[in-house]
């Protein structure tokens, strides 16, 4: 039944290869890449090798793919009613699902091979338990039964970040772990300022996220004590570790104090789903500029600016 429905929504092959790609949940990916890209500029202190970047974030986008896929493989029963979901291909009857299973081997296998070949066997094994964590712990164990789903399945999250410093140095140094602490401190507060716009469909389906079991005013008050976890989080790149300097300090300063405004009007009006909107769609900006200011940071251009203006205050 499900191939009848696929072959009739399929009229040519790009409409094939636009279904497996929404499989992928292709929106998601491009974040954790920039954490990974981010990590290897640092780990390389701005001179990072472009075939190397290349190939990382390749074996990168290949992994969460696959791990995306398996996750729609996994939630197309509870996908099926929810608003925002029920357009996908497993949903919508445009991709079978052990074609779809089949589809996340290749991905999951050609990622591990690209990696473990061309870059190190570390990021190769450290991508995989990217995989394994996000479907076995994440999606299998934790997102329909307990509502620190989202705070535990931030780990997955942070792994990207270890990846690129492994690809970079083939070791894991306590800057690589930082990475990963401000990942997955930052995991909490994006997602449930998301499950507080979607609240009713979360909880039509029975997952548990913290606003459906808790209330609003438990989740804005959880999201407020994770901001101010991960704020200060992220200075500690420039001070003990000293792998960043000025530049990201002062943008991570700015950015920072933004977050804990947004953090603290929806404290202060947890039910609003507009401020929950906005903060959830500044969490996106939070992270993607943090991971410019890092890159923009471990320049060698940017070093010998600052080195000149201070010669010249001087």
């Amino acid at each position: 039944m499900i191939e009848n429905t696929a072959t009739r929504h399929h009229q040519n092959f790009l409409q094939v290869i636009h279904s497996y790609y929404q499989l992928t949940k292709p929106r998601i990916i491009p974040l954790l890449l920039m954490t990974t890209a981010s990590s290897m500029w640092i780990a390389s202190q701005g001179n990072v090798n472009p075939v190397l970047l290349l190939v990382t974030v390749c074996g990168g986008t290949f992994a969460a793919a696959s791990a995306q896929t398996i996750n729609c493989i996994y939630d197309r029963d509870i996908d099926d009613q929810m608003e925002r979901t029920r357009h996908r291909p497993l949903v919508s009857g445009r991709v079978q699902p052990s074609h779809a299973l089949i589809f996340a081997i290749a991905l999951a296998s050609l990622s591990f091979t690209l990696l473990a070949v061309f870059v190190n066997l570390l990021s190769a094994l450290l991508t995989m338990s990217g995989i394994v964590f996000y479907v076995g712990v994440y999606t299998h164990l934790l997102k329909r039964h307990n509502p620190a789903n989202i705070v535990i399945g931030g780990a997955a999250g942070g792994i990207p970040a270890l990846v690129g410093w492994a690809a970079v140095t083939d070791t894991l140094s306590w800057a690589a772990w930082l990475l990963f602490a401000i990942v997955f401190l930052w995991t909490p507060p994006h997602f449930w300022a998301l499950a507080l716009m979607i609240r009713d469909e979360y909880a039509k389906v029975g997952v548990p996220m913290l606003p459906v079991v808790a209330g609003n005013v438990a989740a804005t008050r959880q999201i407020w004590v994770y901001s101010w976890l991960l704020i200060p989080t992220t200075f500690l790149l420039s001070y003990p570790l000293q792998v960043t300097g000025a530049v990201y300090t002062c943008i991570a300063l700015i950015l920072g104090g933004f977050f804990i405004k947004k953090a603290w009007v929806l404290l202060h009006n947890p039910d609003d789903k507009q401020l929950a909107r906005s903060l959830f769609l500044y969490s996106i900006f939070y992270m993607m500029l943090l991971c410019a200011a890092i890159v923009v940071d471990s320049l060698p251009l940017t070093h010998q600016l600052i080195i000149s203006i201070l010669d010249l205050i001087q």
